[in-house]
């Protein structure tokens, strides 16, 4: 929270960003944990069962595909056992054209059976009926035999070797050579066979591909047979990079081609050196998991969504009447008290909202009785009153005191009815007081028409000399609000007002003086007698404003006084010097004083109307007199 230059306060974060801030990392922490938790292991779970699927798949295309070769192998053997047996003479021959017949029969997907050689142990088996349905040539074998006689010669030497004659055949067949031996000669029987029977087991499953290799790598089954036809080469692949790198016959291997990741499983045949291989893509076995972790973050925004449109309306209910109670927090800080604050809650919001209003109430109560108690008393002992800082009991003080007296007043009194002496007074009283607060004074008590204040009790302006330069201040500032209020006034119902001040500083006693069920604060010793008969003296002397030579001592570098003769006062001993305060030079703030003021005491008189007196006649009651006075 900052305060602006205006007073208000601007709330930086507020209670509402606050909760959603919390909320939403609650939200985003349990449920980010929460889905990436079932992520990772609904994740495991499919990468362990994709592996075992991919495996499975592998193991099943190479049974059917090692089970296929080994029953082609016998079939095809057993034929030519046959054929060597029944001879081709005679009834022989015939035996053996109806036995060829009923295994093409049997085994449509072959094409021929070639033993390539000369003389006698040639052979060739030719399954007519596959020629024509496909519209081939039988010199196809020829052009194969041609283009793959290293391969032949291999096989003669005991190699098994199968090979993909799809380039040339333009149809999926296949090429197995086994190695023959017949009559003590090293041959080969050529089986030519159409794939697509084979080729079903490559293809059981929607995700996972399979596909066969011979021992050169090149590619014989495939689910693409473009790929078969066009005589890829797999060598660079690196599954079978890594099944002609290992001893085993079987493995499942995680590898990555052409920036995608691929689950891997291979099986070597005891045929031909042949390989089956079986890949599912990652990303595919993954996609599920993958659609259930966007569903679940798109789940996890609509619950965060929803948390943060339901907290930030809750908070409503929080910032708004807390926004209430501080600008009504604002408004006592301002001396308004006057607050009315309602809440329909049944939470400690609605304690604290009834609290916060009887606090209120309680404020104004104590600053209404402030205010009135201060009527009565300075506003100052009323405040430290109301804190319970004053007790009953006094302390030393250093201060300056202060009376004040109107002349004459019982003879104006007297041609007043009383409703008009009090509101006199009254109007009076208020311009005296106010110069008395402006300076920091204390009023100490009403006595009649005369005022008793002290400056330096109970707080002191920094100094007794301050003080009573404040003191005199006051004085200066009554003479000169006198004078105004003197400016409408004459005749008998508004007469022209005198006053005298007397003014004394001195150690005094200052507190609470009284009884604990009846106290006022006041200050008591000599002091304060010899500011009253001080005051007293104005008259006789004719002065406004007289000083103490204690008080002026303290102010005299500040302050424009004419020494009076000295005065015996009852209670002293010693001859008192009295000085008449004329003006105070640096005083530019109070109208009538400062450099434009009065010069000396006549012109003071001439100002204010006060006659000069003829010190030497004055002759008071020997009993009643508290003064005699001497000359200079």
């Amino acid at each position: 929270m900052k305060k602006q230059s205006s007073g208000t306060v601007r709330i930086k974060y507020s209670i509402g960003f606050k909760l959603i801030l919390i909320i939403s990392v609650i939200v985003i922490v349990s449920l980010g944990a929460l889905t990436g938790l079932v992520s990772y292991f609904v994740g495991s779970d499919v990468r362990v069962t994709a592996e075992q699927n991919n495996h499975t798949v592998n193991t099943r295309s190479a049974s059917a595909t090692e089970s296929f070769l080994t029953t082609l192998r016998s079939n095809v053997f057993l034929l030519l056992d046959m054929l060597n047996a029944g001879g081709s003479a005679g009834s022989a021959g015939v035996l053996s054209r109806q036995t060829t017949a009923m295994f093409f029969e049997r085994n449509q997907d072959v094409a021929a059976i070639i033993i390539p050689g000369s003389g006698n142990s040639a052979r060739s088996l030719y399954n007519n009926r596959f020629f024509l349905s496909n519209e081939l040539e039988t010199s196809v074998i020829d052009q194969f035999l041609t283009i793959h006689a290293e391969e032949v010669s291999r096989s003669e030497a005991g190699e098994t070797i199968a090979l993909n004659c799809a380039p040339i055949f333009n149809l999926p067949v296949l090429a197995v050579l086994f190695p023959w031996k017949e009559s003590g000669f090293n041959q080969t029987a050529i089986v030519f066979f159409s794939s697509e029977s084979l080729s079903n087991s490559f293809s059981g499953s929607t995700v996972n591909e399979s596909f066969m290799i011979n021992d050169a790598g090149d590619l014989l089954i495939h689910g693409d047979f473009q790929q078969v036809k066009a005589g890829i080469n797999m060598s660079n692949n690196p599954l079978v990079e890594e099944m002609r790198r290992n001893n085993d016959d079987n493995r499942q291997i995680l590898y990555t081609m052409d920036g995608k990741t691929y689950f891997g499983a291979y099986e070597k045949l005891s045929i031909g050196d042949i390989g089956v291989l079986t890949t599912v893509e990652q990303s595919v076995v993954l996609e599920a998991v993958t659609q259930t972790l966007i569903r679940n973050l798109w789940l996890s925004l609509s619950i965060l969504f929803l948390a943060v449109l339901f907290i930030w309306i809750y908070s409503k209910t929080i910032s708004n009447p807390l926004r209430r109670l501080t600008a009504a927090s604002e408004q006592i800080g301002q001396g308004n008290f006057d607050i009315t604050l309602k809440s329909k809650a049944r939470d400690e919001l609605g304690v604290l909202t009834k609290s916060f209003t009887s606090m209120a109430k309680g404020l104004a109560e104590r600053e209404r009785l402030k205010d009135t108690f201060g009527r009565f008393i300075n506003k100052n002992i009323a405040e430290k009153a109301a804190r319970g800082e004053l007790e009953l009991g006094g302390e030393n003080k250093q201060v300056t005191i202060f009376f004040s007296d109107i002349r004459s007043f019982t003879a104006i009194s007297e041609k007043l009815e009383p409703a008009e002496v009090v509101e006199f007074l009254n109007e009076y009283m208020t311009r005296m007081v106010e110069c008395v607060n402006k300076t920091n004074g204390v009023v100490d008590k009403f006595i009649g028409d005369a005022i008793m204040a002290i400056w330096g009790a109970p707080e002191s302006s920094g100094s007794p000399a301050q003080d009573a330069l404040n003191c005199v201040r006051a004085a200066l500032m009554m003479r000169a609000a006198l004078r105004e209020y003197n400016k409408d006034r004459g005749g008998d119902k508004r007469p022209i007002i005198k006053i005298g001040c007397g003014i004394n500083s001195g150690p005094v006693i200052a507190g609470q003086i009284g009884s604990k069920s009846r106290m006022e604060y006041t200050c008591i010793g000599d002091a304060v007698n010899f500011a009253s008969r001080t005051e007293s003296l104005n008259k006789p002397l004719g002065t406004d404003i007289l000083i103490t030579e204690d008080t002026y001592n303290l102010i005299r570098e500040h302050v424009a006084v004419e020494p009076m003769p000295t005065v015996t006062v009852k209670g002293k001993e010693k001859p008192q010097r009295l000085y008449a305060v004329v003006n105070m030079p640096q005083a530019e703030d109070i109208p009538g004083a400062g450099k434009n003021g009065p010069k000396s005491l006549a012109e003071v008189r001439s100002l204010l109307g006060i006659p000069t007196p003829d010190i030497e006649k004055v002759d008071l009651d020997a009993d009643e007199k508290k003064y005699k006075i001497q000359g200079n």
